[in-house]
């Protein structure tokens, strides 16, 4: 059957589907398209002008902590490690400048009230700080472009020009119809009225150029043969005019195409053959022909067939970067099946012979680029895939096999079932998991959806926040927001990307070996899957992995300020798991990323969203191993003092280790139940032959005899919420049957409430213990009126019963709303 209804659709929710699957994410760092896409132009370390809050007639040197959408988080020059001045900005609106401005227009530079008393001399501060700084982009703080995503310029209406897949020296003028992330819907100028040659093409694709590509670079502007007799000449030369008059306003800038894959000189010639996969269809791999050859740029391909009465010719224009070209014997090296062309006698297709009998000769090794295996993908990774047969689906895909650089694909829940695709690792047309949903698109689920039907009023986005009526209106009018304020951008990534330092020093958890082949960088994206991430790659580069999946979990009695997410580890043929806290907001993930780091005990800069270039600032390139055991090892319950290279493992320290163990045993559980006491293989002289690890080995023993009693502890023992267990039960049908309140009659505008008005108005309903947390978010009343149960549930971590009690009175305030001031 089909893949069910959309309700089902609705439904499907990745973390459920990997769970069941037991499968991974493809890394995100992985897609580099996406990644590239994702970027605003702004980086952390720029540095620029900004009026200062207190005196906005002064202007002082800030630079960029991270990023977000058309946020930046900034940290005035002066305050140093100190982020509790940190705050956000918004491009479109605050009063923001490239460096050096403040001279050129006689503005005043001053330190701020806050830091004055540590900068005595303010210019020998600014000379220091500015030596070699780079400044935050001029024309990304002015004009039209002003805190615009790139992706946002390219507008349904927006004109490109698109070069003919079957002959590369003509190009057509397309309109956008759709863009999903730098995904474009694509139509040919002069078919308005039909989608039947519609394409979809990621923008950076090569072939997607600017209007006025063409004229510059030589090449003709004529409709593709395909459409040309559908108007006559003087139709499709009227439809040029009128495209050139209108120009200016429908033209997307040049540099948005800045970071497009520089199409390089090719040494093929005509006649050569070689094994290729038709984009058109990537099922199998075939032998081709090189048909013609444009210029050293462009050449043409054509699948071999063989037979007399052959449909329609199956070519298309390549490049030397082009995906799905290979050598002659390359799918023989790889044992891989060669498809025979059609019409070739025999089963047993042999290169030697088919060379000789078309009097060809094989396209030399130095014709193709190199491929490389360096990548991040490996076998049963999922990812979404655009349908090659039906471009309008984007479905969930397993990567069945790999290649170098090739993936072969299984496509889950297509319309039509469809056979392994197989893709570039560069293709454009894949994409990490999360991302349809992020970008408002359909994502076809698999058949058979895993789904949980006692969730459905509660799939939302995991980032989406509370946020004050200081970001949900007035489009962020206010310039500074703190840097504790929660932040989403219409849905979009707002995690920065986390950097892996490789030469920071890696503690005694984790191997520097195995850190080493971590990529050099996860994200941006989705804050909760970014972290998730790299926890998990983090966890996989232990000596242990069950010992530091234990030091992350998140301790029973701890109050919950994040997203808890499952994590796991495998260790002697043993799985675990257990509940970690990520953060989910990009304001938060450098705080996160530095705790993280200083409760494994390793540099508090390993991993981070700032990159270590030169030297590490904790000067950590001085620790060894053996010092760390020394400090953390057997005498790790006793205060030694702080370890060298200044690194503070306080709270560590202060912790009953036994207790711990105790308290944490009901979160911490192995899924395989042991039949003996395990022995430690640690090898002799191991940074890991420490009292820490014996202590792992006891507490594995421990657990494996309370599994059953752990079960039924931690069912009652987990909770979301710091509120009373009657706040938090299930709830009964009858509680859920809520009798009809008398009507409200409001005394204020609710629009105009304050959040002390909605604090007070909560206290006279039964549900009083929930006002703390309207004060805590500053929900106003602008903010009460767009709140909704599955937003409820989510992001104030209710469970089902108080959530419903909650949104009742929430309701009752909408629709006196509406009955005595909506006019």
């Amino acid at each position: 059957s089909d893949a069910g209804s959309s309700v089902d659709e609705m439904e499907f929710n990745w973390d459920e589907y990997l769970e069941d699957t037991g499968a991974t994410a493809a890394p995100h760092g992985s897609f580099k398209h996406v990644d590239t896409s994702l970027q605003n132009g702004f980086a952390p370390g720029m540095k620029l002008e900004v009026a200062v809050k207190s005196d906005q007639n002064t202007y002082w040197v800030a630079t960029i902590i991270t990023t977000c959408g058309q946020l930046l988080l900034l940290r005035y020059d002066g305050y140093g490690e100190d982020r509790k001045a940190d705050f956000w900005c918004d491009i479109m609106t605050a009063d923001l400048h490239p460096i050096g401005w403040c001279e050129q227009n006689k503005k005043i530079l001053k330190v701020p009230e806050g830091i004055k008393d540590k900068i005595p001399d303010q210019e020998e501060f600014l000379q220091r700080v500015l030596k070699g700084a780079c400044s935050a982009p001029a024309n990304l703080l002015e004009g039209l472009h002003r805190g615009k995503n790139p992706l946002d310029l390219i507008a349904p209406g927006s004109r490109l020009e698109l070069q003919n897949i079957r002959d590369s020296l003509e190009a057509w003028i397309v309109t956008v119809v759709e863009n999903v992330g730098g995904r474009l819907k694509l139509r040919y100028e002069g078919l308005e009225d039909s989608d039947k040659f519609d394409q979809w093409l990621f923008y950076l694709d090569p072939f997607l150029h600017p209007v006025g590509w063409a004229a510059q670079h030589g090449y003709s502007l004529q409709p593709p043969s395909a459409i040309r007799s559908l108007k006559s000449e003087a139709d499709w030369q009227e439809i040029l005019k009128k495209v050139k008059e209108e120009e200016e306003e429908s033209s997307v800038p040049t540099d948005l195409f800045k970071d497009k894959p520089v199409i390089g000189v090719h040494s093929f010639s005509e006649g050569m053959k070689l094994e290729a996969v038709d984009p058109m269809a990537p099922f199998v791999i075939s032998p081709a022909t090189v048909l013609k050859v444009f210029n050293d740029k462009y050449f043409m391909i054509e699948i071999d067939d063989l037979r007399a009465d052959r449909p329609t010719s199956q070519s298309y224009v390549c490049h030397v970067n082009s995906a799905g070209i290979f050598p002659v014997q390359w799918s023989l090296k790889n044992g891989l099946n060669l498809s025979p062309p059609p019409g070739y006698p025999g089963q047993d297709f042999d290169w030697a012979d088919y060379l000789k009998q078309c009097g060809a000769e094989a396209a030399p090794q130095s014709c193709f680029p190199s491929l490389t295996s360096d990548h991040g993908f490996k076998e049963n990774m999922k990812l979404e895939a655009v349908n090659p047969v039906d471009p309008e689906e984007v479905c969930i895909a397993t990567v069945t096999k790999l290649k170098d650089s090739y993936l072969w694909l299984q496509l889950e829940g297509s319309k039509k079932p469809v056979p392994d695709c197989i893709v570039s690792v560069e293709s454009m047309n894949i994409f990490p998991v999360g991302w349809c949903e992020t970008n408002g698109y359909q994502l076809r689920p698999p058949r058979k959806a895993i789904v949980n039907k006692q969730k459905k009023i509660a799939v939302v986005q995991p980032e989406k926040q509370i946020l004050s009526s200081r970001t949900v209106h007035d489009g962020l009018k206010n310039q500074e927001l703190n840097s504790s304020d929660s932040v989403v951008i219409n849905g979009k990534y707002c995690c920065p990307k986390i950097y892996f330092n490789h030469r920071c020093f890696s503690g005694p958890y984790l191997n520097k070996g195995r850190i080493a082949e971590l990529p050099q960088s996860v994200g941006p994206g989705n804050c909760v899957l970014v972290l998730k991430e790299v926890l998990t790659l983090l966890i996989n580069a232990a000596y242990k992995p069950s010992r530091v999946l234990r030091e992350l979990q998140l301790d029973e009695e701890a109050a919950w300020h994040g997203h808890g997410e499952t994590l796991k580890a495998k260790y002697k043929g043993k799985s675990y798991r257990a509940t970690v806290e990520v953060v989910r907001t990009a304001d938060r993930v450098a705080d996160f990323c530095r705790k993280t780091c200083i409760k494994l005990e390793c540099c508090p800069n390993l991993f981070g969203p700032q990159m270590v270039l030169d030297k590490c600032s904790e000067n950590c390139s001085v620790l060894t191993k053996t010092k760390y055991t020394h400090y953390y090892g057997k005498r790790k319950n006793k205060r030694i003092g702080r370890p060298p290279g200044g690194h503070s493992n306080l709270e560590v320290a202060m912790k009953k280790p036994n207790k711990r163990r105790k308290r944490r045993k009901h979160f911490f559980v192995h899924k395989k139940k042991r039949s003996s006491t395990s022995v430690d293989n640690t090898p002799a002289g191991s940074p890991q032959g420490s009292g820490a690890e014996e202590e792992d080995d006891q507490d594995e023993s421990e657990l494996s005899h309370s599994l059953a009693q752990d079960r039924d502890k931690r069912k009652r023992k987990l909770r979301t919420f710091s509120f009373s267990d009657d706040e938090n039960k299930p709830p009964s049908p009858k509680d859920i049957k809520m009798e009809v309140a008398e009507k409200l009659q409001l005394d204020s505008n609710p629009l105009e409430w304050s959040v002390a008005d909605v604090v007070r108005f909560l206290k006279s309903t039964d549900c009083a213990p929930l006002a703390r947390i309207f004060l805590d978010q500053e929900i106003d009343g602008q903010a009460l009126l767009l709140l909704t149960l599955p937003t409820v549930q989510e992001c104030m971590d209710l469970k089902l019963g108080p959530a419903i009690k909650l949104c009742h009175h929430i309701e009752r305030v909408k629709l006196a709303f509406y009955q005595q001031f909506a006019n």
